[in-house]
């Protein structure tokens, strides 16, 4: 047995791994849609504006009848919000453009709504984003942007560690949709935002993230793949050698990168390992580590990143079942 299985206790082998792996893809750049495209949070937003500013009974219809001032404050918060849910991702400057409201104002605002926890500040860019707590006003949260508010600081310190940069993502029907990454602006090799959609049988975490669903979603992702034309998706129509691959991935308990897809879009230069990020019974993602070829080979990947890598996405998952289980969180898709 090789010494990278030997170090990590793998009965699995990555030359499997690797070959099983040879499907290939070209990366689509849609991104997601901002929470509940808006809806939500606008709709709540403008009827609270009408009623603050607006929708005062007169005099005229009965002396009865009550008005009152606007509650200026919670008017200029909701419009905070709203822009932030509709710019997924803003800054001081960029809601003083599109507000008005002078910058001292919208901060007071932004640190408010952070302690609420209805949205999350980032450092990398500095930015603020709704987080998943929003679902308590639209139904359509953004979900990336929640786990990857969460996932920030971990995986930042894990880059730390291990001087290679990595990703969280989560399933979007029937891709995958990065939340957070730790990858540097500027590199052409590794430059993949948050909201970047990739093909689930082409990478690391999507089958990583497909290997350890349940077997019921697991169908119904294969059988989606399959109807794409996509040389990527070949595997899910061979149902035989799928499954020989994800019962490899889950007894090593990660994936490796396809070699085709490696060379059609990294040139070859770049690999990547992925590992799933789940708790007990409840998936919410995968995470990767991605290198240079030529700085890491296979096995000695393998030996220096998996046992951090699932350490690390154990840790991610914790702290994603705690958020969830705190009062007056909302609960997850999946």
């Amino acid at each position: 047995m090789p010494p990278a299985q030997q170090a990590i206790g793998l009965t699995a082998d990555p030359a499997l791994l690797e070959t099983e792996m040879n499907t290939s893809a070209s990366l689509t750049h849609s991104s997601l849609p901002a929470i509940g495209e808006g809806v939500g949070v606008e709709r709540a937003a403008l009827s609270l504006r009408r009623l603050l500013h607006g929708q005062r009974h007169t005099q005229s219809q009965g002396a009865a009848m009550t008005s009152f001032r606007p509650v200026i404050a919670l008017s200029r918060g909701l419009e905070v919000l709203r822009v932030i849910n509709q710019e997924r991702q803003s800054t001081v400057g960029s809601l003083h453009k599109a507000t008005g409201l002078n910058k001292s104002t919208i901060v007071r605002m932004l640190e408010t709504l952070e302690h609420e926890g209805y949205v999350v500040h980032r450092t990398e860019p500095a930015s603020y984003a709704p987080t998943g707590r929003a679902l308590l006003l639209s139904a359509g949260y953004d979900e990336p942007t929640w786990i990857g508010g969460i996932a920030e600081p971990i995986l930042n310190k894990f880059r730390k560690q291990i001087h290679w940069p990595s990703d969280i993502a989560v399933l979007d029907q029937e891709s995958m949709v990065i939340a957070h990454t730790t990858r540097v602006d500027g590199s052409l090799l590794f430059s993949r935002p948050p909201g970047f959609r990739f093909p689930v049988l082409g990478t690391s975490m999507g089958r990583a993230y497909l290997a350890f669903c349940e077997p019921a979603e697991q169908e119904r992702i294969a059988a989606r793949l399959a109807l794409g034309p996509e040389p990527w998706n070949d595997l899910a129509r061979n149902p035989g050698r799928l499954a020989k691959v994800l019962r490899t991935i889950r007894g090593a308990g990660f994936a490796v990168m396809d070699e085709t897809y490696s060379r059609r879009v990294f040139g070859g230069a770049v690999w990547a390992i992925g590992v799933p990020v789940i708790l007990r019974n409840r998936l919410f993602g995968s995470m990767n580590v991605m290198m240079l070829r030529e700085a890491v080979g296979l096995e000695d990947g393998v030996r220096r990143f998996v046992p951090p890598m699932k350490k690390v996405a154990s840790a991610l998952a914790e702290a994603l079942g705690a958020k969830l289980a705190a009062p007056g969180s909302p609960a997850g898709r999946r």
